[in-house]
Formats: C-alpha cells, sequence, structure tokens
C-alpha cells in the first residue's frame, strides 16, 4: 500500500525530495505557502528559479491551503527555511492529522531566539509532535543532484530506530541510498553547524587561500563541530558520518552551495547586505552563525573559526585580517 506523504516547501529541496518520494511510489503532495509561487508551480509544474527544468509529475498535487495538503497524510516533510519552521508547526497545530503521524524535519539550522535544534522547535510547537515521532533528515544532498538522479546518500535520525528504519526504506532506490541513525542530535547538529565552516569556506576562496588552507579549515572545522555537538549530548562517532564529514566536505567544494558561494561574495569584497541580497535561496548559514556564536559562549566551547565568520559577518571584520588572526593564534598539541 503506498504511502501518503505531504512536503511542506516547494523550493529545490521540497520538489527533489517530492520527485524522489514519487518515484519511490508514494503518493505525495507539496505545500507551497505564497500564493504567487503556487501559481507559477501550478502553471509551469517546474519552480523556474530555484530549479529550473526539474519537473513536477502531474501526479503529485501541490496545494496552497495547509489543511488540504496534509489531509490523510502519515508523513509530513519540512522542507522550509530552519526560521519558518516554528511557524508552520503552530499552523499545522490547528489542522486534523493523521493520527499515526510522523514528522520529517529536512532543514539545517538552529533557531537563534530559542537555540533549538530543529526536532526540537517541532516537538515545543506542535501537539501531535514527540521524541518518537520526529526525525531528521540530513546529509550531502544537494537538491540538483538528487532531481537528476545523481548518486546520493543520507542519513534520517530518529529516536525511535524503526521509524528511522521505515524512512529509510521510504527513501531509499538505486541512486538514493539512506542510512538510519538513533543519534538524532547529532545528525541535527552536523547538519545545521557545517554551514558556518561553509561559509568560511567560501572567504577563503574569495580570498584565493589555496588547498592547503581549505584541507586545514575542513579539518579544524570539523574539530569545531564535534567539540560543541558532543556538548549538546551527541555521539562523536556521528560527525565521522555523512552528517557531518560527508556533508561538511560536500557543501564547502560544491557550486550548488548557497553558503559556500555567499562567503566567496564576502570574500571577493561584497558587503555582507550586498551578498545576501544577491543570493536568490536562504543562506541557511548566516543564522546559523549567529546561534553557534551563543551556544559556543553558553557551552564554553573553543571554536575559533565560528568566531572569525561572525565577526566578518556582523562587526564588518575584513577577512584577510580574520584569517591572519586564526593563522597567529597561540601554538598548541592538534589533540
Amino acid at each position: 500500500m503506498p504511502n501518503n506523504i505531504a512536503v511542506l516547501g516547494g523550493g529545490s529541496w521540497g520538489i527533489a525530495v517530492a520527485n524522489l518520494l514519487n518515484m519511490n511510489g508514494s503518493n505525495v503532495s507539496i505545500w507551497e505557502f505564497n500564493p504567487a509561487d503556487y501559481e507559477s508551480l501550478i502553471e509551469n509544474r517546474q519552480n523556474k528559479v530555484k530549479l529550473p527544468g526539474v519537473i513536477i509529475p502531474d501526479r503529485i498535487e501541490i496545494y496552497n491551503d495547509l489543511a488540504e495538503a496534509v489531509e490523510g497524510r502519515s508523513i509530513i516533510c519540512l522542507a522550509i527555511p530552519s526560521h519558518t519552521v516554528a511557524d508552520v508547526c503552530r499552523q499545522l497545530d490547528a489542522v486534523e492529522l493523521d493520527r499515526e503521524i510522523t514528522f520529517l524535519n529536512l532543514a539545517k539550522g538552529i533557531d537563534t531566539e530559542t537555540l533549538q535544534r530543529m526536532s526540537e522547535v517541532i516537538i515545543e510547537n506542535l501537539q501531535r509532535a514527540d521524541s518518537s515521532n520526529v526525525a531528521t533528515l540530513s546529509g550531502p544532498s544537494h537538491a540538483e543532484e538528487v532531481a537528476q538522479g545523481m548518486p546520493t546518500s543520507v542519513v534520517i535520525g530518529c529516536s525511535d530506530e524503526d521509524r528511522a528504519g521505515y524512512l529509510r526504506d521510504i527513501f531509499s532506490n538505486h541512486f538514493f541510498r539512506a542510512y538510519s541513525s538513533p543519534d538524532i542530535i547529532g545528525v541535527e547538529t552536523g547538519g545545521a553547524f557545517k554551514n558556518v565552516i561553509a561559509i568560511a569556506s567560501g572567504i577563503l576562496d574569495g580570498l584565493s587561500g589555496g588547498d592547503n588552507a581549505k584541507g586545514a579549515l575542513f579539518t579544524r572545522g570539523l574539530a569545531e563541530i564535534l567539540r560543541l555537538g558532543v556538548a549538546m549530548g551527541a555521539n562523536p562517532l556521528t560527525f565521522a558520518g555523512l552528517s557531518g564529514l560527508g556533508d561538511l566536505v560536500t557543501t564547502c567544494i560544491s557550486r550548488h552551495s548557497r553558503n559556500r558561494t555567499f562567503g566567496e561574495k564576502i570574500g571577493k569584497g561584497s558587503s555582507f547586505e550586498s551578498a545576501l541580497a544577491e543570493m536568490t535561496m536562504v543562506v541557511e548559514g548566516v543564522k546559523t552563525t549567529e546561534a553557534a556564536y551563543k551556544l559556543m559562549s553558553e557551552y564554553g566551547i573553543e571554536m575559533p573559526i565560528t568566531v572569525q565568520v561572525h565577526e566578518i559577518l556582523f562587526n564588518s571584520k575584513d577577512p584577510q585580517s580574520a584569517l591572519l588572526d586564526l593563522m597567529t593564534r597561540d601554538l598548541k598539541s592538534e589533540f
């Protein structure tokens, strides 16, 4: 019997996930909140700005009304920017949901006000949500490549391992391979904090920093992510996996990465405001940098790369000066 799934969000990732699940035999709906974007999706069966050329099959129903989009659906995928998750969950709380419901978060971020992970935001704002029926999918999975059927592997974290395995089976096919993990904290923190390092990677590209520096950035960036993630309760081994090292490297080097692209503009001399204005999609790493900076202070964690990215973005620090400050810190043992 086909699974009935609603994908909230008609952007690039929402469409890629909806098409994937449709290909795998599920009955899928897409909810697009913006009326103009909804009308464009209905008319063109594609998002011409965010994922041009990728057609949404007629079998996938597209809605502007949230209640209609989730009616009779047993799985709800939230493919929306992290800063909108709380509001959408409050809207969901007012509609009738399936009794056996699963919420799958696809956003990679931290709430800047509450400093909650996305699964915590969902549970906080949805009465039907709890730790057993909320999961998060993360890993190196650019929508542009998933939509083209290019080989991709991800991990689905959930404290309920049976539910994680169930979702893993629904998503997997010959080009999209999902793993499961009980460590949702590690899956979410790795997926979120890697965007801060991706901005740093873009800044380094803009400064023509070279491959040696990039290799060091990946390594020391992962060390920062691991330190903070473990302090928040994650299993350190998770950061050696797809939502840690895998997503970090991909986001730091890919031409599809909006965080790396945004950072490169700044490294080449653009101001924070002008670089952000040129982006057509949400740069999750901006708000995550703010959240990571607050969390490192709260937990007493040393995160020098995060500090310098924060200084560049929010205090107009010169990127070259930030790089010099990183390179001339007090010398110490690696581990």
